[in-house]
């Protein structure tokens, strides 16, 4: 009888010590096979958002040749946390580590307390491994308040806003200058089409970021964000009763919310409005999909694109970006309202639209 006692007391101990090593994090890097589960966490996590998707490893590497880590943690057999990362290793704008570059949101989106702590850790060690200058989160809400090890930078604002399906109510709801405007667009009978290809909407991009003195992003970039992202991913061209291309804008899906995130307009936009019934095009399109937030993007203080999506009623909420200094001294300031770059703006300003298309995709993806 007791060897039967000790035999079951072992078996006892045995599955114990079984789930407790199943229950520990166990860190792991994203696979081909995984994306489905990858994704699945990240659609049902609260902290995650679009820019925690799988399809970024491949879109990162594909368009801008930079290495990712795609860390992910699991627990009994589940995943717990995912933790996009990629590098960005330039002699011109530095070398850090960041989730994610070319993303405006990221960072650590974890269930647990073991699994963000995992990732976090996991992502300081590959951070000290490579010699970056830096690792970067940028994420919506500080997630180390109390932490003086991480610095934060007043740069970014992102814009966010609910919507509800009453047409009426969301355009009064546009403050009555910028209302006047989305009218205008309407009575010059301008119309909106969604492409499923991204010539026409790199032609409004490419003209309007150049007209800033902005390098623009590769043709193959906007390719393969549609590829990549399908349904997620729409082109809404914007043009005149007559067929004249007027403006253009990538926006992502997620959830619930709209996310335009890459636009533009021609010179005629100006003329007709056509960044205002843009956006208000897209809004119609995206109350009747169901959505309940419009997501404008961030945007820098000072800048031609915040003042437009206060002018629409949004309110400007700080983005505190994290940076923790691994080999760096001091924080990056790689942005167009650094005065030292404001001689290379003029000049790119003055390049033939050829030629800017040709160069700047080789400056931008140093950028992230």
């Amino acid at each position: 009888m007791s060897s039967i006692i000790e035999a079951a007391a072992e078996k006892r101990a045995v599955d114990l010590a079984a789930a407790a090593e199943a229950a520990k994090p166990v860190l792991k890097l994203l696979q081909p096979g995984d994306h489905a589960r990858w994704d699945a966490f990240v659609d049902a996590c609260p902290q995650a958002n679009f820019f925690h998707k799988a399809g970024w490893q491949r879109v990162v590497e594909e368009s801008f040749g930079h290495k990712t880590w795609f860390y992910y943690v699991e627990q009994n057999g589940a995943i717990t946390g995912v933790l996009p990362l990629g590098e960005i290793k330039s002699r011109l704008f530095g070398h850090f580590l960041g989730a994610l570059p070319f993303c405006v949101y990221g960072g650590v989106a974890a269930s647990t307390d073991a699994a963000r702590a995992t990732l976090e850790a996991a992502a300081e060690k590959l951070a000290h491994d490579l010699g970056a200058g830096h690792l970067e989160y940028r994420v919506m809400t500080p997630a180390h308040p109390n932490d003086p090890s991480f610095h934060v930078k007043d740069l970014y604002y992102t814009f966010r806003k609910e919507i509800t399906a009453d047409h009426e109510a969301n355009m009064n709801a546009i403050p009555r200058k910028q209302r006047a405007m989305v009218r205008k667009g309407i009575k010059l009978g301008l119309q909106g089409h969604i492409d499923d290809h991204v010539d026409r909407l790199f032609t409004a991009y490419a003209t309007s970021v150049h007209r800033l003195g902005t390098p623009v992003f590769p043709k193959k970039y906007f390719a393969l964000l549609k590829e990549v992202f399908g349904e997620q991913c729409e082109v809404r061209v914007i043009t005149t009763a007559d067929g004249q291309l007027v403006a253009a804008v990538l926006s992502f899906y997620f959830r619930d919310e709209v996310i335009p995130y890459y636009g533009g307009g021609m010179d005629l936009a100006r003329q007709v409005a056509g960044n205002d019934f843009m956006y208000w095009n897209l809004m119609e399109y995206a109350a009747n999909k169901g959505c309940r937030m419009f997501d404008f993007g961030r945007s820098k203080a000072g800048t031609g694109a915040f003042d437009f999506k206060k002018n629409w009623g949004f309110t400007a909420a700080p983005l505190p970006y994290e940076y923790k200094l691994i080999k760096g001294t001091e924080l990056p300031d790689n942005n167009p309202l650094n005065p030292k770059y404001q001689l290379f703006i003029k000049m790119w300003k003055k390049l033939p639209l050829p030629v800017a298309n040709f160069l700047g995709p080789f400056i931008v993806k140093d950028l992230g």
